[in-house]
Order: C-alpha cells, then structure tokens, then sequence
C-alpha cells in the first residue's frame, strides 16, 4: 500500500453552528473555533471537519448553499476563515471542508436565473420536466419527505427536481458548464489551502435522465430514491472525473458520504487509486433506523452491531481505509445509542470509545463524543430544528403512532441531537454563548462538560486523550495503522474483541457490553496492559475477568 499523509491521522467533526459563540449571537462561529484549536490539539486531533460555512438560507443547516465563494456572515468572515487556516497550520493541523455538490439551495444566483427562464442556459443546471398527466413527472420520495418534484411558479405543469427540501434543487451533473463551475470552486478552496473535503450526499449525482416510474413502495403512492438510484448508472465514471479534475492535483483528503454504493464497487471508491481516500463506515447505523422509517426503528442489537463492524473491517483490509465513526451531525448520540441503559455512564462511554479507536481505518471523533454527550430530550416537536424530524414526527402519526409515541421516536433518533450547543463549563447556557443559544443547551451540562472533566483525572475527556495518545505511540502506531484486523471471541456472547497485529506487535483489544462479567481465556499471557477503563484488573495467568462495561486494550506476547 502507498503510504498516504493521511493515514496515521485523527480527525474530528465540528458542526459549527454549535461549538463555541464569540460574539454572544447565540450562533457558533470561525472566532469561536480558532479559540478552541489548542484544546482540539491536546485532544489528539489533526485534522478538522467543519460542517458547511458557506452562504446560505439554512433550510437544511447550512447543506443549502447559495454561494460556495462566500462563508455565512452568521459564522464569520473570509478573513476570519483565512486565519484559521493559518492558526491550525502553526500547530500542523488540517482544515477538511464539506461539499456539497449534488444539490445547491434554490437561493443561488443559477436557480434564479433558471425559474425565471428554464429554456435558458441556466435552465440545464438542473432537471426541469414536464409533468405526466396532470401529476408529478415520476413518484419519487425525496428523502424529506413528499414528492420530489416540485412546480414551477408561474410555469403550468412544470417541475424542477430536488432529492432533499425543495430549496435544494439538484444539480445537473450532466452538464459539462456544472462541471466547470463546480471544479473551479472546488480548486480555488484547495489552492487557499484546505486540504481536502467531507463530500455530502455524492452517490445522488447519478440519474437516469429518463427519470421513469417505479414500483411504490409505501401508501403515498411514492418510491423511495435509494431503488431509484440503484437504476441509475455511470458513477464510477464521474466520480473519477471529479478526482482527475481537482483532488487528485493537491493530494487532498477526501472522506464521501456513500450509500446505496455496489459492493463490488468498493475497491474502485475507495481502493488505493479508489474515487476516494476514504468513506464513512455507516453498517451499524443503518441498523438503528427503521427500513421505511423512524417510527419502526428497533431497538439497540448488540450482536447485529459487532457483526457489522467485524464484516466491514474484514471486507475492508485487502482495500483500504474506511472512516470510523460513532455519531456525526446526522446520527444521535452513541453514548445514548449504542450502549445498554445499566452501562449508559462514563466507563460504557469509555469502552465504546475504546472498541471504536483502534479498529482498522481513520477515527472520526465528533464535537463533544470526547466528553460523552448524550442525546437531549425534547418536550415537544416544537423543540426540534431538523427538517428531518418534523417530517419523520408527521409520518410516524400517519403510520399510526400517537403524539407522544411520535415524539419518543424523534427523542431517540432526532439529528438534533448531536446539534444541540457544545458543552463547555456549567455556566449559563454550557459557556457555549453569553446570548440565547440557536437550539436548546442538553440540561445535563450542569454534570457533563469540559471544564469538569478537565479537573478530573479520570473523566472521560482525559480518557479519550488516552485513546488518541495510545493510537499515535511510536511503539504502536504503525501495528494501529496497518496491522491486520482479527475478530476474537466471537462465540462469546457480550464481548466485541479483536487482534491488531503486525510483525512487532499483537495487541488484543476488548469491551464486555454484558450485565454480567466474562470470564476469557488469553491464548498467551500478557506483556502489558495498555489500557483500561477501570481500575479493576482481574487477571491470572491467562485467564481474564472482564467486567460489565469494562474495556481493555492489551498487548500479549509472541
């Protein structure tokens, strides 16, 4: 494998709007982020992911984009941003955009032009077509909810399509004038120096221009775009397109958000010569939501969990990296997620922190995971933000829930819950802001935050400093980066383990999400214990009690 500069590195997360206010809006911004860059750094962090700071309505927080030149007045300034390109370069760290390219928002200087005149050469910038007998010209789903098509104003049985909001026109990536556009936008970001992108929804670009019924798949009458995309084809060829034109000249990082991808595809998105230097591991959150929607998401499955993880990690090594993540700005909180109710405290966090940091791939820590964040709770739909929610809230009570069933179901699965304000001390609103915060402060920040567990030396923040310093040891790194992955244990009930192992090193890595204790046999003693969530080590020879939520990370002999 080429060794790439990215390999060895740690990434984080920012969603911007909620990490750190210097101006008392009520709003996060550039200034709150350079203020926070050396607590970033003693984190363990190199590389950081700002959601999208460009000029926009917010429809959709800021993935509605109506100038991708200009940063959103709310966040800042282009000087402001080109300082923090600067303050992160002097502590040698990486600033990674988002892009958003599959839609724009329908605020953009293109979709203005385009409405007030579709058969003009704005017009093929997106898909305008003619409706099929007085209705919709396909039944689509958009991913929000409703058709995805919507009329033209003024325009008799005319429609433009948007696979998210209808603010959120599609993009015709069929257009070699779109291309220009986007790859010279895409360049002048690289050149100003950010070193690569987080590539939202890319997988969308992909049509099939005849846009044809399907079968529906629900009582709208509508189908879902995950089937019309897998009728759509040519992506490969466009992504590489995209990665000749721009990333491929600045040796960019690049991470993409990819679903509905063919399995075979997967050495071509993210092989060694992939579309992409890596993607997103999304197998154990597509088991927490509900196959046509929230209101039937199941429970937590261990089981399905660890085998997801195991699968992936094992399709992946003869590939490449994948990016590791356990929550993100569209996922609620793992700690409230991924863990049972009696192991929801800071040495479960601990241990789901611990599985998740030495798997093979790129860890992706997301603002506020590092201090275990939980999901907030909301007392009414009225509370939410998310387009997302709102919808999922009015489909779950069509499909039968009542109010308060409906609501529980947004609580548990509700993007708001990564998106409520960083926690930073137990001051007045989290010091997140000294103004009236966007979106409700989670109450629990009074006991979680950063200032506390700064004090503490066993918090977790000071543990996921652990995790970070461990991962980057000269004596381990290399066996982290590009050892092999080896599942271990699997017959056990309650334990996810494996080996990361290479010529120097095997190093054994465990969680126990059981009630109970398990007893393990090692298949060698150990040489040291690198790592352990709790202070209980109950070991002998080479047997090993594991503790309910205990978490261990060993290195054995031989």
């Amino acid at each position: 494998m080429k060794r790439k500069w990215w390999h060895d590195k740690i990434a984080c997360q920012l969603y911007p709007k909620s990490y750190c206010d210097s101006n008392g809006d009520g709003i996060g911004d550039l200034q709150g982020i350079i203020s926070k860059l050396d607590y970033l750094k003693s984190l363990g962090i190199d590389i950081v992911w700002l959601s999208p700071i460009y000029q926009s309505p917010f429809v959709d927080q800021g993935y509605d984009i109506s100038d991708y030149y200009k940063i959103a007045p709310e966040f800042g300034t282009m000087e402001d941003f080109d300082e923090l390109l600067a303050e992160a370069k002097k502590r040698d760290m990486y600033i990674v955009m988002d892009l958003v390219i599959n839609h724009c928002s329908s605020r953009h200087r293109w979709f203005e032009e385009a409405v007030k005149n579709p058969e003009g050469p704005y017009g093929d910038y997106f898909y305008f077509r003619k409706g099929k007998d007085g209705k919709e010209p396909s039944n689509y789903r958009s991913y929000f909810g409703g058709s995805a098509w919507e009329p033209v104003k003024g325009r008799r049985d005319l429609y433009y399509y948007h696979m998210f909001a209808r603010e959120q026109p599609d993009l015709n990536w069929y257009n070699p004038s779109v291309l220009r556009e986007l790859y010279d936008m895409i360049n002048w970001w690289l050149e100003k120096g950010v070193a690569g992108f987080r590539i939202d929804a890319i997988i969308n670009i992909q049509k099939n221009l005849d846009f044809p019924d399907y079968p529906a798949d629900g009582p709208d009458g509508l189908c879902a775009l995950g089937t019309v995309i897998e009728h759509a084809s040519g992506i490969g060829e466009m992504l590489e397109d995209l990665k000749r034109n721009t990333f491929e000249k600045y040796q960019a990082f690049t991470v993409g958000e990819v679903f509905n991808m063919r399995e075979e595809e997967l050495e071509e998105f993210v092989g060694e010569d992939g579309h992409f230097s890596s993607m997103f591991d999304f197998s154990q959150h597509l088991l927490t939501m509900g196959e046509h929607g929230w209101y039937e998401a199941k429970e937590f499955d261990f089981a399905a969990w660890r085998k997801a993880i195991f699968e992936t990690q094992k399709k992946m090594e003869p590939i490449g990296f994948l990016s590791n993540i356990i929550e993100n700005h569209d996922e609620p909180r793992g700690a409230s997620t991924f863990l049972p109710l009696y192991v929801q405290n800071a040495a479960g966090i601990k241990m789901l922190g611990t599985i998740k940091m030495f798997l093979s791939g790129i860890p992706f820590l997301y603002q506020g995971q590092e201090i275990g964040m939980r999901n907030c709770r909301m007392q009414s739909i009225e509370e939410f933000d998310d387009i997302n929610t709102k919808d999922q809230y009015r489909l779950a009570l069509r499909m039968g829930l009542n109010e308060e069933e409906a609501l529980e179901v947004c609580n548990r699965l509700s993007r708001d819950n990564a998106r409520t304000p960083m926690q930073w001390s137990n001051e007045e609103h989290a010091g997140f802001t000294t103004g009236t915060p966007w979106l409700k402060v989670n109450p629990n920040y009074h006991e979680i935050n950063v200032q506390a567990q700064e004090k503490e030396k066993d918090s977790v923040l000071n543990y996921y400093r652990k995790l970070t310093a461990l991962r980057k040891s000269p004596d381990y790194k290399e066996t982290f980066v590009y050892g092999h992955f080896i599942p271990a244990y699997e017959e056990t009930e309650n334990v996810i383990a494996y080996y990361r192992r290479d010529e120097r090193n095997c190093i054994l890595v465990l969680g126990n999400w059981g009630r109970e204790e398990e007893e393990i046999r090692l298949p060698r003693t150990v040489r040291k214990v690198l790592l352990n969530n709790l202070p209980e080590y109950l070991a002998e020879g080479q047997k090993l009690t594991l503790l309910s939520g205990q978490a261990l990370v060993l290195l054995l002999q031989g």
